[in-house]
């Protein structure tokens, strides 16, 4: 037994650690604290804090998106065809991690309050320094081994560890700012509906693994996109046909509904990028992991991009107006939201450090294939490879729906009463319909995907063999 197992991992099948499976989750955790406070508060800072018209912060979201598109290639060839001393992909976890820190900091300062100069500056070089961070990270999951089941279990790790993020970011920013700002009444309400986004991935992500050999991989993938869909139908009605304050409980039930959905199938759909990775290696002989990742990458940024601009435009159009302080739920002081950020950001890079030490690369390509990569191999790749244009769609419709729902989330438990009729029915549609919309099209994506456990182990087995 020990010598097949020794066998398994000189093939690259290897086994790791619970404190490697955490090490590498913090690295998720760390992103989330910094750029999940940046996707559900940024806009409404702009908005309300630091005094951005919603049209004027919409179109800087899609300008950052657009130059992601550009610099996204760049940065997935680049980490191909280099190998730093630190580490082929974790060197970028602190060479990026504390420039990051710092941009993120400056993006909730006041000190140029209106100033749209300074705030294109700060989050186009966020967005860029992200991606520094975020496409090596992506490639160091496909790095460590090729056991597609410890790599679900890597992606459950990861994800819970996310969403520890997620709910740190959700509920703990509005109270933190309300304490900082010496507010005299916490704002638990709007923590808990934030909260109950992240909540679930608590009780269900550690069960994806079971749940996917109990159902198969699509099946899981439709059944918690249905339950999200379910879940905005009934926030929908309960806003729309109920008094909110009197119905907290039903609110808060379908946003736990909602959440649970959105998190297994968004959070499982990460342990699919290996895959695709491992197809690719299987069709052409490069491993390009780096690529992949960056890929990837542009299919998030441009979900994001489509989830970041529709909100600033739908309020816009529909009539949406700063509600005065007195009628805010969440305080206004700029240094409360400035030392929040402060705090997260700080704490998000010592995760990121801790990330890097526990991380070692073991299944990457050769310094032959390195000296070969070039960034005209992303888009071959994208379009000899089936099931990566799958992944891509999916990937685009679905941050394209966390982005419009995270962003309005702010907006909906802040002042949604103090709007007008056709204001509130924008961030409605925000919340429940859009989403709704957007996942129904992922449902129909996902049906696409060709690649079972059954044939990803076989082309992994058929590699290691043609490598040997």
């Amino acid at each position: 037994m020990e010598t097949t197992h020794s066998n398994e991992e000189s093939k690259g099948f290897y086994k790791l650690t619970w404190l490697q499976r955490i090490g590498f989750g913090s690295g998720d955790l760390a992103q989330n604290l910094i750029y999940q406070t940046i996707c559900m508060y940024l806009l409404f800072f702009y908005t309300n804090i630091y005094g951005l018209d919603p049209g004027d912060a919409a179109m800087m979201f899609l300008v950052v998106r657009l130059i992601d598109v550009l610099w996204d290639p760049l940065v997935g060839t680049y980490v191909d065809k280099h190998n730093p001393k630190l580490g082929k992909y974790r060197a970028y976890l602190v060479l990026a991690g504390i420039p990051l820190t710092g941009l993120a900091i400056l993006c909730f300062w006041n000190g140029f309050s209106g100033s749209l100069l300074y705030a294109y500056v700060t989050y186009v070089g966020l967005s860029m320094l992200y991606t520094l961070i975020n496409v090596p990270y992506g490639a160091l999951n496909s790095s460590l081994t090729r056991d597609t089941n410890e790599i679900t279990i890597l992606t459950s790790v990861r994800m819970f560890m996310a969403n520890c993020g997620g709910l740190a970011v959700s509920a703990g920013v509005p109270i933190l700012v309300a304490i900082l700002a010496a507010q005299s009444e916490l704002p638990l309400e709007m923590a808990l509906f934030m909260g109950l986004g992240s909540l679930p991935s608590f009780i269900f992500m550690p069960l994806v693994p079971s749940i996917k050999r109990a159902v198969g991989k699509k099946n899981m993938f439709y059944i918690f996109l249905s339950v999200a869909i379910l879940g905005m139908m009934m926030l929908y009605a309960i806003s729309k046909f109920m008094d909110m304050k009197e119905n907290m409980t039903l609110i808060y039930i379908a946003q736990f509904i909602k959440s649970t959905g959105v998190i297994v199938a968004t959070g499982y759909m990460w342990a699919l990028i290996p895959e695709v990775i491992s197809y690719g290696e299987f069709t052409t002989g490069k491993r390009i992991s780096g690529i992949v990742n960056a890929l990837t990458g542009i299919f998030f940024k441009a979900g994001m991009a489509l989830g970041g601009v529709v909100p600033g435009f739908v309020l816009a159009w529909t009539g949406y107006q700063a509600a005065a302080e007195e009628a805010s739920t969440l305080p206004t002081d700029p240094s409360a939201w400035f030392y929040t950020m402060l705090l997260y950001a700080l704490v998000g890079l010592a995760l990121l450090v801790f990330c890097f030490s526990q991380c070692k690369e073991r299944v990457v390509m050769d310094e032959k294939e390195m000296e070969n990569v070039k960034v005209s191999d992303l888009w071959t790749e994208f379009l000899r490879n089936r099931p990566l244009r799958v992944i891509a769609l999916f990937f685009i419709t679905a941050f394209a729906m966390m982005s419009v729902g995270n962003a309005a989330g702010a907006y909906y438990m802040n002042d949604l009463e103090a709007q007008t009729p056709m204001a509130q029915e924008g961030i409605l549609w925000l919340v429940c319909v859009i989403p709704a919309i957007l996942l129904l099209l992922a449902m129909y994506i996902i049906s696409k995907y060709e690649l079972d456990d059954t044939t990803i182990d076989k082309i992994n087995k058929e590699i290691e063999a043609r490598n040997k």
